[in-house]
């Protein structure tokens, strides 16, 4: 997709070497967000998006790992952020298709947050990254709007994958406040991260 396949070599080899760690323990979690919370109803549009793409929503179980975060690693999401900014045009789900909202891989190189979130998810787990460290993250932005970034788990804390920042940076540096993500154990499950006032939908396109 997009012509990434070729450049994705340094990413498989990049996943292998940095390697991974196991990580099941409630109160990590508890340490980066202040109330981590009960799980709750996904976010509009990812049921759809399930049922349509159901690769891309593997059920069962797993358990939780965290990425060791080492140069290669670090040099991998810059690329891949990068790259899918770069190469996905931002465009509201309205002028795509016609709704409100639509979770879709963005194939034809249009979308709005949460595709170039799938996006990057799916070249990240496509170059042996484990998905229990990618998850799909909705928050409020600067502007109070809902929206989708992802979510990547290390050892060294939380990082932000996101449409609106080139860089990738630590969660606690956004001024996004979170509202909901996947679970580490099971992609279908989605938790609280203690927002009492949950984004509706993520509808933003940059």
């Amino acid at each position: 997709m997009f012509g990434f396949r070729g450049q994705g070599k340094g990413l498989a080899i990049g996943a292998i070497l940095l390697g991974m760690s196991a990580t099941a323990h409630a109160g990590d979690e508890r340490v980066l967000y202040a109330s981590l919370g009960d799980t709750t109803r996904a976010p509009i549009g990812w049921v759809d998006f399930c049922a349509d793409t159901p690769e891309e929503c593997p059920s069962g179980t797993s358990q939780p790992r965290d990425i060791v975060m080492s140069q290669t690693a670090w040099r991998d999401l810059v690329r891949v952020n990068h790259w899918v900014n770069e190469n996905v045009k931002p465009m509201t789900d309205m002028d795509h298709w016609g709704v409100i909202e639509k979770w879709s891989l963005p194939t034809d190189g249009y979308g709005d947050c949460e595709d170039y979130v799938l996006l990057k998810r799916k070249m990240l787990i496509d170059a042996g990254w484990p998905r229990e460290a990618l998850l799909i993250t909705v928050v409020r932005d600067k502007k109070g709007e809902g929206h989708a970034v992802l979510t990547v788990k290390t050892d060294k804390g939380e990082f932000i994958l996101d449409n609106q920042n080139e860089n990738v940076v630590a969660w606690t540096e956004t001024g996004y406040r979170f509202i909901k993500r996947q679970s580490q154990s099971d992609p279908n499950v989605w938790v609280s991260l203690g927002d009492n006032h949950p984004a509706v939908a993520t509808a933003s396109a940059r």
